[in-house]
């Protein structure tokens, strides 16, 4: 066994150069509403893609972290049939799927687009079969990168995409769900996905002024035209969900969920049980910090989202760290590093579940498909639950203008 220090950051968070050992084989209205969670990545990203070597962020390192203690294999464990597919509705896709937001923005400047396009293609190879994009992220580059990536892999792999944004002078020019235009974005995705049907088609915020039953029909007559097979929605009250479901069946909600954020299990989750929808947890790491590598002394860079956070304010970060301390005692504990505990956790709760963490490192790749192979028994599980249930978390996970626009 040989220990390789990876000094390169998580891609949801910054660079650290104290962060854990890895045992590896081969692996973004004016500037607020520019850089919403889950929305839109940086506008300076729009121009192109950047190669960045240097850090976005400074950092005193935490707590130096266990190195993981057994070499990964290069076969992926999304090749078990077994553990390694699950399904959303009725779309079967692998059990963690690749967000790729954070490729052209976000916690930082836009990657090197070769670079991604071979990130991407090397998930694909090792099984990972949903990507993650969206028209907003960018807007657009996002959906060319994902589209450019996986030409190859047409028909074996499933991409999501987003509408409900209106980006028509190629800025946002806010909520836009009304039926031709959602018409509009599908025929301008199809072309950057280069592809003939989108796989899963999500509302990425709900419109107020349109009907929901409306924007569900549209979707409904996409799908019978054949340029749309799935349809999702993110975000959402399970009231708004409900109404459209009742319209057009949805395969997949979409919203945060983690350790860190548990608020779909009063609600969404259990409704989606019910009605057979399965459900993609985005920011499943906490946007960086559960995977120990943000702390109170985390400096962001300009063009980080989380300087808006006020989950991510100095004070924040360190009311929260018990969470990440008693992530790190069951990563020793299970023999494994505290992001595949948490995503692993995510994976426990329910079958219907699948994750979509954002990388741009292949060695975070790989770390986080090991989530596949660990188990937690159901005493195990029961006792991880209790002890964070009794840990507050402070600070809003979304800036204000951001939760406005969620849960309706």
């Amino acid at each position: 066994m040989v220990n390789i220090k990876n000094n390169s950051p998580r891609e949801e968070g910054p660079a650290d150069p104290d962060r854990r050992k890895l045992i590896v084989n081969g692996l973004q209205i004016s500037t607020t509403v520019a850089l919403l969670a889950g929305v839109t990545t940086s506008l300076a990203a729009c121009s192109s893609f950047t190669e960045s070597r240097q850090s976005n962020t400074s950092t005193e390192g935490p707590k130096p972290q266990k190195a993981q203690k057994e070499t990964m294999s290069i076969q992926s464990p999304l090749q078990s049939k077994s553990k390694g597919r699950r399904t959303l509705g009725s779309l079967e896709v692998s059990a963690l799927g690749l967000g790729c937001q954070v490729m052209t923005g976000l916690y930082g400047p836009a990657r090197d687009k070769s670079e991604m396009i071979s990130l991407i293609r090397a998930a694909a190879d090792r099984g990972v079969t949903l990507f993650d994009t969206a028209e907003a992220y960018g807007p657009f580059i996002n959906e060319e990168l994902v589209g450019e990536a996986l030409a190859p892999y047409k028909g074996k792999v499933a991409i999501t995409t987003k509408f409900g944004f209106d980006y028509s002078s190629n800025e946002r020019l806010g909520l836009n769900s009304r039926p031709e235009h959602i018409k509009e974005v599908v025929e301008a995705s199809l072309k950057r996905l280069k592809v003939d049907a989108i796989d899963l088609l999500y509302q990425h915020r709900v419109d107020p002024r349109v009907p929901i039953e409306e924007v569900a029909g549209t979707v409904k007559d996409l799908i019978q035209e054949g340029k749309v097979k799935h349809f999702g929605m993110s975000e959402a009250s399970a009231k708004t969900i409900r109404r459209a479901h009742a319209v057009q069946p949805l395969s997949a909600v979409q919203s945060e969920y983690s350790l860190l954020w548990r608020g779909p299990e009063d609600e969404v989750l259990p409704m989606c049980e019910e009605l057979g929808i399965g459900f993609v947890p985005f920011s499943p790491l906490g946007a960086g910090f559960l995977t120990g590598t943000v702390h109170e002394n985390t400096k962001f860079g300009q063009s980080d989202f989380r300087r808006m956070v006020p989950r991510f304010t100095p004070k924040a970060l360190k009311a929260n760290m018990p969470l990440v301390d008693l992530i790190r005692e069951w990563a020793d504990r299970k023999n494994v590093t505290p992001p595949q505990i948490a995503l692993a956790w995510l994976l426990a709760q329910k079958p219907w579940i699948v994750p979509i963490p954002g990388t741009t490192k292949l060695a975070h790749l790989e770390e986080n498909l090991g989530a596949i192979t660990v188990e937690f028994s159901s005493d195990e599980l029961r006792e991880l639950n209790e002890s964070a249930t009794k840990i507050k978390i402070q600070g809003d996970r979304l800036p204000k203008e951001v939760l406005e626009m969620t849960g309706r």
